[in-house]
C-alpha cells in the first residue's frame, strides 16, 4: 500500500478488489494517473485488469470502486455474490490466483514491522466492524430481477431504455402516496419517510457512476450526463438501477456514524420499500431491454 503522503492509495501491480457494477471482482492495477480529461472526475485513476477476464474489460477506475484485498473485503465479495445468486462461479485457476494473492498480501504484512499507519488502519477497521450492521433481505423475486438485469447487460449487451418512463423520483412519490393511503399509515412518520427517501436519492446520485453501473452502460451514462446536465440521476434512471443500490446499502451505511436506533428505523423503511418494489414489480421494471446500436457497441469495445 502506498504511503499516506502519496496522492495514490494503491500501488501499480497491486492485487485489489474492484466493483464492476454491483458485484466485486479480483483485479490487478496495471497503471495509475493523476491527470485526466474528464472534468467531472476528481482525484487519481487506476487502470485495472479483472483477473480471469479478457483484457478488453480493462478500464480506468477511481478509488471509490476499489477495496483492499483482505479477509473482510473478501467476505463482502462473497456476501454480495450471494445476493445475486449467480450460478456461474470462478474457475479453479481463478480461485487459485485469488488465494495466492491473498496469501501473498498476508505474508507481506506479517514479514515487516507494523508501522504507525498500519496500526491506525487496524483500529479504524476494528471501529468499522463494531458499528451497527444493517441487514436487508432482498425478496427472491427481486433477486431474480437482479440476475436477469446482469445477464441482459453483460451477456446480451442490451441497455435499460433511458430516461425511464417511470423514474426513481416518480416511483418514490408513488410509494409515499401508497403508504399514506393505507390504514396502517398512522404507524409511519411522514417526516421520517421523507428523510429516508431523500437520503436514498442522495446515495443513488452519488453511487451510480462509481459502483452501480456495468462497463457496458458507462457510455450511456456519460451521454446522459452531457444531455441532461441539469438533472439528478434519480430523474433519469428507474427501478432497475435503484434495486442495485439496495445490494450496496449495507456497506455504504456501515461507513456512516449512525447510531443503532437510527439504523433499526432505517432498516424498517428500506425493507418496506423493497416489499413495495416486489409487489409492484411488473409496473416498476421494464419488460424488455433495448438492443444497443452497432455504433454504440463499437464505441464501447474501442473499435
Amino acid at each position: 500500500m502506498a504511503s499516506p503522503s502519496s496522492k495514490f492509495t494503491y500501488d501499480e501491480n497491486e492485487n485489489i478488489l474492484c466493483f464492476h457494477g454491483p458485484l466485486i471482482y479480483g483485479a490487478r492495477i496495471l497503471a495509475r494517473k493523476s491527470k485526466h480529461d474528464d472534468s467531472e472526475v476528481k482525484g487519481p485513476l487506476y487502470y485495472v485488469h479483472y483477473q480471469g477476464w479478457n483484457k478488453k474489460w480493462d478500464e480506468w477506475v477511481d478509488d471509490t470502486r476499489m477495496l483492499a484485498l483482505n479477509e473482510e473485503n473478501l467476505g463482502l465479495q462473497k456476501r454480495t455474490e450471494e445476493f445475486y445468486s449467480i450460478k456461474k462461479r470462478p474457475s479453479k485457476k481463478q480461485n487459485a490466483n485469488k488465494s495466492a494473492a491473498a496469501s501473498g498480501a498476508a505474508t507481506t504484512v506479517t514479514s515487516r514491522k507494523r508501522t504507525r499507519e498500519e496500526l491506525e488502519k487496524e483500529k479504524a477497521e476494528s471501529d468499522y466492524l463494531n458499528k451497527p450492521e444493517i441487514r436487508l433481505d432482498i425478496p427472491e423475486a427481486l433477486k431474480c430481477q437482479l440476475v436477469d438485469d446482469w445477464e441482459n447487460i453483460t451477456k446480451n449487451q442490451q441497455l435499460v431504455p433511458l430516461p425511464r418512463e417511470l423514474t426513481i423520483t416518480q416511483m418514490m412519490a408513488q410509494y409515499k402516496q401508497h403508504k399514506m393511503d393505507r390504514k396502517s399509515s398512522k404507524d409511519w412518520n411522514p417526516e421520517l419517510m421523507d428523510e429516508v427517501i431523500q437520503g436514498l436519492s442522495m446515495y443513488f446520485n452519488k453511487a451510480l457512476g462509481n459502483m452501480l453501473l456495468y462497463q457496458f452502460e458507462r457510455q450511456q451514462y456519460s451521454d446522459l450526463r452531457k444531455k441532461h446536465s441539469n438533472k439528478d440521476m434519480t430523474d433519469i434512471y428507474g427501478a432497475e438501477h435503484l434495486l442495485r443500490l439496495f445490494v450496496q446499502l449495507p456497506t455504504l451505511i456501515a461507513h456512516t456514524s449512525m447510531e443503532k436506533g437510527t439504523v433499526t428505523v432505517l432498516t424498517d423503511y428500506l425493507t418496506d420499500i423493497l416489499k413495495y418494489m416486489q409487489k409492484m414489480q411488473k409496473q416498476l421494471f421494464v419488460t424488455e431491454y433495448q438492443n444497443a446500436s452497432p455504433s454504440y457497441v463499437s464505441l464501447v469495445n474501442g473499435n
